[in-house]
């Protein structure tokens, strides 16, 4: 069995590398396809229309479309899944995301039937939890730490639209202020709303937009603020100026909840870390006590069993260690 579950996975390989070369050949033909297009473009002369009807379709071009079909039949809910990818601040497609996630499961199905040695129905089981939890899991980090990013720079970037505001410059030309002056994260989402706006967009629609990919409550509380004022009018820049004391004050509150919980966050990593560490040296000063838990199939059964309860665990005491504010 274990004989035709490994010819099984070297096909399933040799497949998905077939079918990656003939996607690279199909994007090699298309990628030359749309240089002989653009060379033509630039040879006649081109309308104001054309030439933004020409820049959106570049900034909303696939890099491999096939994957990208592909990748939406088979996902449940594409949508919100480009959404998270978004999120993470790097030209992540659908279609590159499933190929992750395909060669993520492979590889894990192949340690654990070759390397551990286990049944080939637990290392399929194995493989399909690793394909989709590893990289959703990593996206999330990014995800993570562009919201952190963000969110720090984002107060200064109030500020800088108030000096804007304060000095006579209408909206527009403050936020595309903010995109050249700002640094990223904060930087490219601004200068992504000032291309919108020229392109066409409403300023309202554009707003909703960035802040539907950067997902944090500070824009959205940025969004809502230039929407009321829009509705009711009044002094904008003192509006953001209080927005600006607001995210600051939200940022000082973080911190303090940060180092008032550091002691617990601490106890649940070694509470976490423990059982590990207690493994590692029981095993480096008596190997053969511990060997029947990967010799055995009742040990693996066992310990794969007690990883899992230990990774529902860490997961519990993270969740009770977080606080949102």
């Amino acid at each position: 069995m274990s004989e035709l579950l490994i010819v099984f996975i070297g096909a399933l390989v040799a497949l998905v590398i077939t079918g990656s070369i003939l996607f690279s050949a199909l994007g090699s033909q298309r990628q030359m396809s749309a240089r002989v297009a653009r060379i033509g473009a630039r040879a006649r002369p081109m309308s104001a229309d054309d030439l933004q009807v020409r820049q959106l379709k570049l900034k909303t071009a696939k890099a491999s479309p096939l994957l990208d079909g592909l990748a939406k039949r088979l996902m449940p809910r594409p949508g919100a899944v480009r959404a998270r990818l978004q999120r993470t601040g790097y030209n992540i497609s659908l279609g590159r995301y499933l190929g992750i996630s395909v060669v993520v499961g492979l590889m894990m199905m192949i340690v654990c039937t070759v390397v551990i040695d286990l049944p080939w129905f637990a290392a399929v089981a194995a493989g399909f939890v690793a394909g989709i939890g590893l990289p959703h899991l990593y996206v999330g980090w990014l995800a993570a730490r562009q919201r952190a990013r963000f969110t720090a720079l984002f107060p200064d970037a109030i500020d800088l639209m108030v000096r804007g505001l304060r000095s006579g410059l209408p909206v527009t030309e403050t936020i595309a202020a903010c995109g050249r002056e700002m640094t990223a994260p904060v930087g490219p989402e601004f200068r992504r709303i000032a291309d919108a706006v020229r392109l066409g967009q409403t300023l309202e629609d554009s707003l909703w937009d960035a802040a539907r990919r950067v997902d944090t409550p500070e824009f959205k509380f940025f969004v809502i603020s230039l929407s009321v004022q829009k509705e009711t009018g009044g002094n904008l820049g003192e509006t953001l100026a209080n927005l600006s004391e607001i995210l600051r004050s939200r940022k000082q509150m973080r911190l303090k909840v940060k180092a008032m919980s550091s002691e617990a966050r601490a106890s649940a990593m070694i509470l976490g870390g423990l059982p590990f560490m207690m493994f590692g040296i029981i095993y480096f000063l008596s190997p053969d006590y511990e060997a029947v838990l990967f010799t055995d199939p009742r040990g693996k059964m066992l310990l794969g069993a007690v990883l899992g309860l230990m990774g529902m665990g860490v997961l519990v005491m993270q969740k009770m260690v977080k606080f949102e504010i």
